[in-house]
């Protein structure tokens, strides 16, 4: 039999609850509120928080954000509050601090800014948090085995001879190239081969409508990242910067979309995942693509569906394509500025290849160890990603204070990159800092191009060798003068660390 309630007791109730819901949420902001208010940084306003100091404009952006850690680096031991409007953030960029949270198990929860990349990337390895991402890191850690990396060095090999080849033909002519879309294809060829299986001859096609597509879709994340007041869906989906996600994102599921099903019913596909090359006298085995084993996955776990597959497939054609391209333009740059350090490289990669054209194995690799400096000394310089977040489920200590459950963290790569204890003078390009001899005693967080701990980058040995190949096959047949200083190509951090307006130039000539 029902109990009815007088009317009178149903309101108190409900008022009761009520009460109990704001007290909890209202001491909650309080005590985020009291214990961020501890740490130092620059003055905020209410309601918008530190919102109306941001820059619309990239690069503006970029050195707003170097100026405000430079400010305060040394009062605050390289740890700052600021406010996104009503959010907290907890700014860390000195190696000591970040190790307890990036070292930690339980603190792997991304930031709130990577609900954004949802509708493009889903609940991937780069956005899913807690037990989803133990399980898919897991899946997926295998696929990226050594013996499958060394499978695409021809990939490798390939890619970047086209790429040479186009490079020749301003040789030739002594002509100033912006080398930043033609890196751009080049690797977005390679992941599309590796990843996919699939050619897209993005090297022939100047306007791919992807590598336009994924360009502003970062720029279109970032600028709603740091306005609060677009974060509803509701407001964003009705203003043209909403619209033109949504254009964005057609492009970019659609590429992926039709891949996967052009793979999954590829009558060549065998049925452990691989491909067969029919052949008169042979059934040569292709290489197996990415995609290839996450259809295996798919056949032998049905959890693991057609959706999942597209999360990190886009997750994957963003993060090995944005990133590397960037981070092999940044070297060019770096490269051509500095003609000792460009002397050296040739000089080590002669000893190596000799006037010998042949591809370049992963041996070779082992072998350029100044090429390994230089590469890591661009990538701290001009980290491809300038930073990652992290929101807390627990209380962390940091520098000796609390930062509450409920808070965010971003860890400023850039900045940790950038810190003069670690790293003296370091707007310098020196890649001997990373020579044994001079890194043993550096702080083992001090250098995390590719983050570090639990959620370090699955991809960062692909990223790495496809680098390496790329910069060799140039420097092997070219001698690089950049045109611009670095202050020149405007680095702006959006999602990825790029020239704000796509331009690196320089000339190239041939070596005899």
């Amino acid at each position: 039999m029902a109990v009815v309630l007088p009317a009178g007791i149903g309101v108190t109730v409900c008022i009761v609850a009520l009460s109990a819901f704001l007290f909890y949420y209202i001491a909650r902001f309080l005590r985020i509120f009291l214990l961020i208010s501890k740490f130092d940084g620059p003055p905020a306003v209410p309601i918008f928080g530190n919102t109306l100091q941001f820059k619309s404009d990239p690069r503006e952006h970029f050195l707003y954000d170097v100026g405000v850690r430079e400010k305060y680096r040394h009062q605050s031991g390289g740890v700052i509050r600021m406010w996104f409007g009503p959010l907290p953030i907890v700014l860390i960029y000195n190696a000591v601090h970040c190790e307890a949270l990036m070292n930690s198990s339980r603190h792997i929860n991304k930031g709130t800014e990577y609900t954004f990349m949802e509708p493009w990337l889903g609940k991937g390895l780069l956005t899913s948090g807690g037990q989803k991402w133990f399980h898919r890191r897991k899946l997926l850690t295998p696929t990226f085995h050594f013996s499958i990396l060394q499978s695409f060095m021809e990939v490798f090999n390939e890619q970047s001879m086209i790429l040479v080849k186009k490079l020749g033909k301003f040789a030739d002519e002594s002509e100033t190239v912006n080398i930043f879309p033609l890196v751009t294809h080049c690797v977005l060829d390679i992941i599309c081969d590796t990843a996919m299986g699939k050619r897209t001859n993005a090297q022939s096609d100047n306007e791919n409508e992807y590598v336009k597509a994924v360009g502003r879709m970062s720029h279109l994340i970032v600028s709603r990242i740091r306005n609060f007041m677009l974060w509803p869906d509701w407001i964003y989906n009705r203003t043209d910067a909403g619209k033109d996600h949504e254009k964005a994102l057609q492009i970019l599921h659609g590429v992926t979309n039709k891949m996967i099903q052009e793979r999954l019913h590829d009558p060549l596909h065998s049925p452990n995942g691989g491909t067969y090359e029919d052949d008169a006298v042979t059934r040569k085995r292709k290489r197996i693509a990415f995609l290839d084993l996450l259809l295996q996955m798919h056949r032998e776990d049905a959890t693991f569906t057609l959706e999942a597959i597209r999360e990190e497939v886009d997750t994957f054609m963003f993060e090995g394509h944005d990133t590397t391209a960037a981070a092999v333009n940044w070297a060019l740059l770096l490269i051509g500025q500095h003609p000792t350090v460009q002397a050296r490289l040739h000089d080590e990669i002669d000893q190596v290849f000799g006037d010998s054209e042949r591809p370049i194995t992963s041996d070779d690799l082992s072998e350029l160890s100044y090429l390994s400096c230089v590469v890591k000394e661009s990538l701290r310089l001009l980290p491809s990603v300038p930073g990652i977040g992290r929101d807390l489920d627990e209380d962390i200590i940091v520098n000796g204070k609390v930062v509450p459950k409920g808070a965010s963290v971003f860890l400023s790569i850039y900045g940790i990159h950038h810190d003069p204890e670690q790293f003296p003078d370091p707007e310098r390009f020196d890649p001997d800092r990373f020579l044994p001899e001079n890194s043993t005693k550096r702080h083992p967080f001090a250098f995390i191009p590719f983050s570090a701990g639990p959620r370090n980058c699955i991809g960062q040995k692909f990223a790495m060798m496809e680098d390496k190949v790329l910069l060799i096959n140039i420097l092997r047949r070219f001698s690089i003068e950049s045109l611009q200083t670095l202050d020149e190509t405007k680095p702006a951090g959006q999602i990825i660390l790029r020239p704000a307006e796509g331009n690196i130039l320089v000339k190239l000539s041939h070596r005899k």
